[in-house]
């Protein structure tokens, strides 16, 4: 009888190991390694006559793409995100917090994909009536969106081929198991087997996937770290609970895109597409105030306006205070030692507090100058004009750099109803101006704090 193989998974990068350790070699995380205990493949198979391959390899030029094998979602925001639409034989794992609205989003787009399509969705944490229930909140009622409690693997592959189902939806992958496993459900070896059937499914029959994946206590999926090389798209589903608006980010895409965001709003019917998500980040922004000013960043292929807010006050420590939310902490101390080298303000001597409302995180590097700007609005108190947008990265010699994609900014803007824009001097030399907007191109960091105050 051949014996059992014992391995131990780094479920923070999914490297393999052949005894514990208490820190993975691989990325220095300590307490991440979990025991899977593998099992040889049966001895009659191994001997068995080879038959011949299942699907023969053909060239490149003769694979037939003459079909169409993206199809809309109902949600162009999810479709934004997914590269233009789901695409057919496709495997795409949502993650996201408890609550977030994983579930919600996916028994939504039913309503538009059992239009021409047969959908199978299966819970292994609801019963059927619970998702009746819900179905008719968010006003879904197909006769073509088929039902099932399930947790077992091999009972939920049946089904699909027994309803002939185009589209598979599993909530959630951690509630799956398989009998061959004898690990519990959610653990490593259950969510990589069954992942990786639903996976072979997905390819072989041409069968859409939507896989709802929990996360653990540092935000990543919970699972080996492969799951997500696994799956061809890795989609987050973010936003505070305590706020009515959601973001849906993608991690990895082998369609499209991974910058892309779609923008939802939570309702008492389920979730609402917000068409213009920079009206909606500019919402409430005070008038005559000191230390904030509008950025303008790019998601991809789509501009976004945000408030950058900053507070600088006089420390009573001897080590002043940093705090950055939505914005990247090491860059804010970066450009807090900018401003002071460089702008001539004390900064040593304040605390200083940035915040991006609206929950967005900027990591474009034109978020750069309106993040600075803010800090030497609030440490001069000097209030920045509510019609003025700042766009440019900073560098360590206080030089305002320019950034990509500065065209559509400047449309966004004007369309948005402000007036004046600060750019960087350097590569606008053949920019597209809009006819009412007011364009000023600074060289350096002291050029664009007189220029915005």
């Amino acid at each position: 009888m051949a014996k059992t193989k014992t391995v131990f998974f780094c479920t923070a990068c999914g490297s393999e190991y052949p005894r514990w350790m208490g820190r993975c070699p691989g990325c220095g995380a300590y307490n991440t390694l979990e025991e899977h205990i593998e099992k040889p493949a049966p001895a009659g198979r191994a001997k068995s006559a080879p038959v011949g391959l299942s699907r023969k390899p053909q060239r490149i030029t003769q694979v037939d793409d003459s079909q169409e094998i993206r199809f809309p979602t109902g949600m162009g925001e999810l479709d934004r995100v997914l590269g233009g639409g789901a695409v057919s034989g496709s495997l795409v794992l949502v993650g996201g917090a408890p609550g977030i609205g994983k579930s919600t989003l996916l028994l939504q787009i039913c309503r538009e994909l059992c239009r021409e399509r047969r959908v199978l969705y299966v819970s292994g944490e609801e019963s059927e009536r619970q998702i009746k229930m819900r179905a008719e909140r968010l006003g879904v009622n197909s006769g073509e969106l088929l039902v099932v409690s399930e947790t077992r693997m091999h009972d939920v592959l049946d089904a699909v081929e027994e309803t002939k189902a185009d589209i598979l939806i599993i909530d959630s992958i951690q509630t799956m198991y398989m009998d061959e496993n004898d690990s519990g459900p959610g653990s490593i070896s259950q969510v990589k087997d069954c992942t990786m059937s639903l996976m072979n499914l997905s390819k072989q029959e041409g069968l859409t996937v939507f896989v709802v994946g929990h996360i653990n206590k540092d935000g990543n999926i919970a699972g080996p770290k492969v799951l997500e090389h696994m799956v061809d798209c890795v989609l987050y589903f973010e936003g505070d609970q305590n706020t009515s608006y959601r973001l849906l980010r993608a991690a990895k895409n082998r369609f499209g895109s991974t910058n892309e965001i779609g923008v939802f709003e939570m309702g008492e019917r389920g979730l609402s597409e917000v068409p213009n998500p920079s009206q909606m980040l500019l919402n409430g922004r005070p008038e005559g105030s000191s230390g904030t000013c509008v950025a303008c960043v790019m998601e991809g292929t789509r501009p976004l306006l945000a408030e950058v807010q900053a507070l600088v006050s006089k420390t009573t420590m001897n080590v002043p205070r940093r705090a950055a939310d939505g914005f990247d902490y090491n860059r804010a101390v970066l450009l807090l030692a900018v401003l002071e080298k460089r702008g001539g303000m004390k900064m040593n001597l304040f605390d200083a507090y940035i915040n991006v409302i609206g929950g967005l995180r900027l990591d474009d590097p034109g978020a750069d100058l309106p993040v600075v700007l803010a800090l030497a609005s609030s440490y001069r108190d000097a209030v920045i004009p509510s019609d003025l947008v700042a766009v440019g990265e900073v560098g360590l010699t206080g030089e305002i750099r320019s950034v990509t994609h500065m065209n559509q900014r400047l449309s966004e803007i004007a369309r948005l109803g402000f007036t004046k824009c600060i750019v960087p001097k350097n590569g606008s030399e053949n920019l597209e101006i809009p006819a009412a907007l007011t364009v000023y191109r600074v060289r350096n960091l002291r050029e664009a704090i007189e220029v915005a105050m």
